[in-house]
Protein backbone atom coordinates (compact mmCIF):
# COMPACT_ATOMS: atom_id res chain seq x y z
CA UNK A 1 0.00 0.00 0.00
CA UNK A 2 0.79 3.41 -0.95
CA UNK A 3 0.58 6.17 2.30
CA UNK A 4 0.89 10.26 1.16
CA UNK A 5 2.05 12.26 4.25
CA UNK A 6 1.18 15.23 3.14
CA UNK A 7 3.00 17.89 5.39
CA UNK A 8 2.51 21.55 6.22
CA UNK A 9 1.41 24.15 8.59
CA UNK A 10 -1.76 24.60 6.83
CA UNK A 11 -2.69 28.46 8.33
CA UNK A 12 -5.35 27.85 6.91
CA UNK A 13 -5.43 24.63 4.43
CA UNK A 14 -7.32 25.76 0.99
CA UNK A 15 -8.21 24.30 -2.21
CA UNK A 16 -4.85 24.79 -3.59
CA UNK A 17 -3.76 22.58 -0.69
CA UNK A 18 -6.70 19.61 -1.89
CA UNK A 19 -6.36 19.77 -5.42
CA UNK A 20 -2.77 19.18 -4.51
CA UNK A 21 -3.45 15.75 -2.18
CA UNK A 22 -6.15 14.75 -4.45
CA UNK A 23 -3.95 14.82 -7.48
CA UNK A 24 -0.86 12.89 -5.48
CA UNK A 25 -3.39 10.63 -4.97
CA UNK A 26 -4.63 9.68 -8.23
CA UNK A 27 -1.41 9.84 -10.47
CA UNK A 28 0.97 7.93 -7.32
CA UNK A 29 -2.02 5.35 -6.86
CA UNK A 30 -1.83 6.43 -3.22
CA UNK A 31 -3.98 4.12 -0.69
CA UNK A 32 -4.70 7.55 1.41
CA UNK A 33 -3.31 10.87 2.09
CA UNK A 34 -2.64 11.97 5.69
CA UNK A 35 -2.43 15.65 6.12
CA UNK A 36 0.06 16.02 8.57
CA UNK A 37 -0.82 19.93 10.17
CA UNK A 38 2.91 20.99 11.50
CA UNK A 39 2.53 21.77 15.29
CA UNK A 40 5.90 23.95 15.95
CA UNK A 41 7.43 24.38 12.25
CA UNK A 42 11.17 25.41 12.66
CA UNK A 43 10.81 27.63 9.51
CA UNK A 44 7.91 29.35 10.05
CA UNK A 45 5.61 31.06 12.62
CA UNK A 46 2.35 29.80 11.82
CA UNK A 47 -0.75 32.82 12.60
CA UNK A 48 -2.78 30.51 14.19
CA UNK A 49 -2.26 28.08 16.68
CA UNK A 50 -1.51 24.25 16.38
CA UNK A 51 -5.19 22.91 17.51
CA UNK A 52 -7.07 25.66 15.51
CA UNK A 53 -5.34 24.82 12.46
CA UNK A 54 -5.68 21.29 12.47
CA UNK A 55 -9.57 21.63 13.39
CA UNK A 56 -9.79 23.38 9.71
CA UNK A 57 -7.92 20.50 7.99
CA UNK A 58 -10.38 18.01 10.09
CA UNK A 59 -13.48 20.26 8.68
CA UNK A 60 -11.59 20.49 5.03
CA UNK A 61 -10.88 16.32 4.54
CA UNK A 62 -13.39 15.12 6.87
CA UNK A 63 -15.91 14.46 3.54
CA UNK A 64 -13.37 12.77 1.06
CA UNK A 65 -12.50 8.97 2.24
CA UNK A 66 -9.48 9.28 0.62
CA UNK A 67 -7.81 12.24 3.15
CA UNK A 68 -7.45 11.84 6.82
CA UNK A 69 -6.04 14.60 9.11
CA UNK A 70 -3.27 13.39 11.17
CA UNK A 71 -2.28 14.44 15.18
CA UNK A 72 1.27 12.98 14.09
CA UNK A 73 3.14 16.44 14.84
CA UNK A 74 0.73 17.76 17.19
CA UNK A 75 0.92 15.00 19.84
CA UNK A 76 5.22 15.08 19.44
CA UNK A 77 7.20 17.17 21.62
CA UNK A 78 9.60 19.35 19.91
CA UNK A 79 10.23 21.15 16.99
CA UNK A 80 8.34 20.04 13.86
CA UNK A 81 11.05 18.38 12.10
CA UNK A 82 9.63 16.25 8.94
CA UNK A 83 12.17 13.59 9.07
CA UNK A 84 10.79 12.62 12.77
CA UNK A 85 7.27 12.70 11.16
CA UNK A 86 8.55 10.09 8.53
CA UNK A 87 9.92 7.70 11.29
CA UNK A 88 7.50 7.89 12.80
CA UNK A 89 4.90 7.51 10.02
CA UNK A 90 6.85 4.35 8.97
CA UNK A 91 6.53 2.79 12.78
CA UNK A 92 2.68 3.33 12.12
CA UNK A 93 2.25 2.04 8.82
CA UNK A 94 5.19 -0.54 8.05
CA UNK A 95 3.23 -2.12 5.19
CA UNK A 96 2.92 1.25 3.12
CA UNK A 97 5.36 2.79 0.92
CA UNK A 98 5.41 6.42 2.43
CA UNK A 99 5.37 9.64 0.32
CA UNK A 100 6.06 12.94 1.43
CA UNK A 101 3.94 15.09 -0.03
CA UNK A 102 4.50 19.40 -0.33
CA UNK A 103 4.46 22.40 -2.36
CA UNK A 104 7.56 22.50 -4.51
CA UNK A 105 8.18 25.93 -3.32
CA UNK A 106 9.00 24.26 0.32
CA UNK A 107 11.68 22.46 -1.32
CA UNK A 108 13.53 25.08 -2.54
CA UNK A 109 15.27 25.50 0.98
CA UNK A 110 15.48 21.82 1.66
CA UNK A 111 18.70 21.27 2.08
CA UNK A 112 18.51 23.73 5.53
CA UNK A 113 16.39 21.19 6.75
CA UNK A 114 16.81 18.96 9.71
CA UNK A 115 18.17 16.24 8.81
CA UNK A 116 17.69 16.87 4.81
CA UNK A 117 19.44 13.89 3.90
CA UNK A 118 17.61 11.20 5.55
CA UNK A 119 14.28 12.15 4.17
CA UNK A 120 14.38 10.42 0.96
CA UNK A 121 15.31 7.28 2.48
CA UNK A 122 11.96 7.34 4.58
CA UNK A 123 9.70 8.14 1.71
CA UNK A 124 9.64 9.23 -1.69
CA UNK A 125 9.70 13.32 -1.84
CA UNK A 126 6.99 14.55 -3.61
CA UNK A 127 6.61 18.26 -5.04
CA UNK A 128 3.44 19.59 -5.86
CA UNK A 129 3.87 22.03 -8.23
CA UNK A 130 2.80 25.85 -7.55
CA UNK A 131 2.63 28.48 -10.34
CA UNK A 132 5.30 30.53 -11.04
CA UNK A 133 7.88 28.25 -9.09
CA UNK A 134 11.08 27.75 -11.06
CA UNK A 135 12.30 24.17 -10.25
CA UNK A 136 16.02 25.11 -10.91
CA UNK A 137 15.64 26.89 -7.55
CA UNK A 138 15.76 23.35 -5.71
CA UNK A 139 18.83 21.87 -4.44
CA UNK A 140 20.39 19.67 -7.28
CA UNK A 141 20.90 16.56 -4.56
CA UNK A 142 17.11 17.04 -3.84
CA UNK A 143 15.82 18.04 -7.44
CA UNK A 144 17.14 14.54 -8.89
CA UNK A 145 15.27 12.90 -5.73
CA UNK A 146 11.90 14.20 -6.29
CA UNK A 147 9.07 13.52 -7.83
CA UNK A 148 7.25 16.85 -9.44
CA UNK A 149 3.64 16.75 -9.48
CA UNK A 150 1.83 19.53 -11.98
CA UNK A 151 -0.76 20.60 -10.19
CA UNK A 152 -3.39 22.12 -12.60
CA UNK A 153 -2.96 26.11 -11.56
CA UNK A 154 -4.97 27.12 -8.50
CA UNK A 155 -2.59 30.48 -7.69
CA UNK A 156 -4.20 30.53 -4.00
CA UNK A 157 -2.32 30.73 -0.99
CA UNK A 158 -2.28 30.81 3.21
CA UNK A 159 -0.86 34.05 2.62
CA UNK A 160 -3.12 34.95 0.55
CA UNK A 161 -6.11 33.85 2.55
CA UNK A 162 -4.94 35.93 5.30
CA UNK A 163 -4.69 38.56 3.84
CA UNK A 164 -7.58 38.86 2.05
CA UNK A 165 -9.37 38.09 5.34
CA UNK A 166 -7.31 41.15 7.48
CA UNK A 167 -8.73 43.22 4.39
CA UNK A 168 -12.02 42.38 5.16
CA UNK A 169 -12.55 40.36 1.98
CA UNK A 170 -14.05 37.10 1.23
CA UNK A 171 -12.09 34.15 1.19
CA UNK A 172 -15.23 31.83 -0.46
CA UNK A 173 -13.75 29.86 -3.45
CA UNK A 174 -10.16 29.52 -1.56
CA UNK A 175 -11.85 27.46 1.19
CA UNK A 176 -14.30 25.16 1.70
CA UNK A 177 -17.08 26.36 3.03
CA UNK A 178 -16.76 24.46 6.46
CA UNK A 179 -13.61 26.25 6.54
CA UNK A 180 -14.75 29.76 5.68
CA UNK A 181 -17.11 29.05 8.64
CA UNK A 182 -14.48 28.60 11.06
CA UNK A 183 -12.44 31.41 9.97
CA UNK A 184 -15.69 33.40 10.48
CA UNK A 185 -16.67 32.08 13.86
CA UNK A 186 -13.26 32.37 15.60
CA UNK A 187 -12.26 35.34 13.90
CA UNK A 188 -9.02 33.95 12.45
CA UNK A 189 -6.19 36.43 10.47
CA UNK A 190 -8.36 39.59 11.73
Amino acid sequence: MRLGIFGGSFDPIHLGHLLAASEAYELLSLSRVLFVTAARPPHKMPEADAEARHQMVLLATQDDERFEASRLELDREGPSYTVDTLRQAGKLYPEHELFFITGADAYADLDSWYQAEELSRLATLVGASRPGYDISRMHPFFRERTVLLKIPACEVSSTQVRERIKAGRTVRYLVVPKVEEYLAKHALYR
